[in-house]
């Protein structure tokens, strides 16, 4: 199985292209910087990895309207490693994540403020009614509820 279920910053706004043909499809290449989780040594050692991802078509297009530097986002994919030979005639291996799904990981307010797009609208605790449910407002669709 070639699973990999990632969560990160997005290291700058996604780079996108269109394929050439009858049908135009978006290409999205972005990197994503994971947290480690654990510090060895010297703190100013780096923590973090630095992972290229790409998204085609619809989610190519969604990356490239919504997501932006310094946005956490979580992403699922296959992991696919390949290889090329560069100008000075070396091989280079690469390795990136193909992305199946993709979604923010904050909300607008927790992000940097650079997004103007809100993936969901989650009403905070303060507008919960008295008898301790939450008032959800309106406009807000089922996708965005944790639960069906």
């Amino acid at each position: 199985m070639n699973r990999a279920i990632l969560m990160g910053r997005l290291t700058r706004d996604p780079e996108v292209r269109y394929s050439s043909g009858e049908r135009s499809m978006a290409i999205a290449r972005y990197t994503l910087a994971v947290d480690r989780g654990f510090k060895r040594g010297d703190p100013s050692e780096q923590n973090a990895d630095f992972i290229p991802c790409v998204a085609f078509d619809k989610a190519g297009e969604f990356a490239e309207r919504y997501f932006r530097q310094g946005m956490r986002v979580l992403v699922s994919g296959r992991i696919q490693t390949g290889s090329y030979t560069n100008k000075e005639g070396q091989k280079v291996y690469t390795t990136e994540v193909i992305i199946d799904t993709q979604e923010f990981a904050d909300s607008k307010g927790a992000s940097d403020g650079s997004s103007s797009y809100q993936a969901s609208t989650r009403p905070s605790p303060a507008s919960a009614s008295t008898d301790g449910f939450m008032n959800i407002p309106d406009g807000v669709d089922d996708e965005g509820l944790p639960f069906n």
